[in-house]
């Protein structure tokens, strides 16, 4: 493609959509300044490469031309790219000669998703614009809107019951069935240890919303030997951890994500502060990493907080955790800078009284650990993120206020 001047036919369809970055140098410099319209605010990564901005469109468009104008810190090498669906990209643009000032380049493509990849910094700052401007036509032509009488908090959820009992973990153990401990599945219900992403894609899901086509498993909580698997899993999809800035930049799970949370190895409860048991309308009792002793007519319920920084770049790693992070001071770390919704895992088992004969498949209390295998559809994914996430508005299972 080359450098040149768009068409006065072009439309500026960028301004005041959803925009998303790799990071942000501060927060004084978020990327939503790129698409505000305001020479005079500007969004600037860190100071690392590769990084990218990207802008929703709302809708899919056809595009003729996009201007860069760089701050002083521009990239030397950057491509410009597009998606229907914010995770499968085509490259309409690359150079590894930029020169920075205003440039208009000619990238003829369609999709909703616009994304700049800068890979080659030109200074030893970060990447800097005061302006990202898509042109062509197509796109949403409106703005989501807070609901009156919203509850501003940034939710939504899904709703799904025990589907299977099975010693398979397709994340940890893939393609060995038996491997595992046993697990208690929720949502898809064919997941086995040969699942992959279109295997979940094409089943069927016992969710509320049944669109959620993932997995989500937890080991098998057993009293004495029985069996005991709870009244539901809840599911809630949170934007809390970080700064609201950052909320507002939060960005869908990648298609085919896994991500572990808790420590299935854990030799004693404190080498697992992220999951934590309690009883349902037994406040007093307090909670524990380890099991706890709830009164009659309560339940033993247990709460599990996924991490929500990703690398922006792999789906799963060797250790199954290394490509997620937890945020550090409300803000993701540089290493894993991209944000993505808080999943807390909330179960109900409809037990209690002492603890003693509890435990679970893979030990004690403290040994509590969930594994979840993304296989929303993107759009709903990405609609539920922009309207409930991204607003900080609570949504229910239909992913609306």
């Amino acid at each position: 493609m080359s450098a040149g001047g768009a068409s006065a036919a072009d439309s500026l369809i960028s301004q005041g959509k959803t925009a998303t970055a790799s990071s942000t140098e501060s927060a004084a410099f978020p990327a939503s300044n790129a698409v505000d319209g305001n020479l005079g605010t500007r969004w600037s990564s860190a100071f690392s490469d590769p990084q990218w901005l990207q802008v929703d469109l709302g809708a899919s468009a056809t595009i003729s031309s996009v201007v860069l104008n760089w701050e002083a810190a521009y990239a030397r090498s950057f491509s410009l790219k597009t998606s229907a669906n914010g995770s499968s990209w085509t490259t309409l643009y690359n150079t590894t000669n930029g020169t920075g000032g205003r440039q208009t380049i000619t990238a003829t493509g369609t999709g909703r998703y616009v994304r700049l990849e800068t890979t080659v910094r030109a200074t030893q700052w970060g990447v800097s614009l005061t302006e990202f401007q898509v042109y062509g036509s197509g796109g949403s032509t409106t703005t989501p809107t807070i609901p009156p009488g919203a509850v501003r908090v940034a939710e939504f959820l899904a709703d799904c019951p025990f589907s299977h009992r099975l010693p398979d973990d397709p994340i940890v153990f893939p393609n060995m069935p038996g491997a595992s401990h046993m697990h208690s599945f929720f949502g898809s219900e064919v997941t086995n240890a040969f699942s992959q992403t279109q295997d979940l894609l094409n089943a069927n899901s016992n969710c509320n919303p049944s669109i959620d086509k993932s997995s989500y498993w937890i080991p098998t909580l057993y009293n004495g030997n029985t069996p005991v698997e709870p009244t539901t899993g809840i599911f809630y999809y949170l934007g809390e951890g970080v700064r609201d800035d950052l909320i507002a930049q939060t960005q869908p799970f990648p298609l085919g994500l896994r991500v572990v949370a808790g420590n299935a190895k854990a030799t004693g409860p404190n080498d697992n502060t992220i999951s934590r048991w309690s009883c349902l309308h037994a406040g007093e009792v307090g909670s524990s990493h380890d099991f706890v002793n709830c009164p009659a007519g309560t339940m033993l319920e247990s709460y599990l907080d996924f991490p929500h920084c990703w690398d922006g770049r792999n789906l799963d790693s060797p250790d199954h955790k290394s490509h997620m992070a937890y945020p550090v001071n409300n803000a993701c770390p540089a290493s894993h800078p991209v944000v993505v919704p808080k999943l807390r895992q909330v179960m109900r088992y409809p037990v209690n009284g002492n603890p003693a004969n509890f435990r679970l498949a893979s030990g004690p209390g403290y040994t509590m650990h969930g594994d979840f295998f993304n296989a929303w559809p993107v759009d709903e994914l990405a609609r539920r993120v922009n309207d409930c996430i991204r607003l900080i508005v609570k949504c229910g299972t239909d992913g609306r206020p």
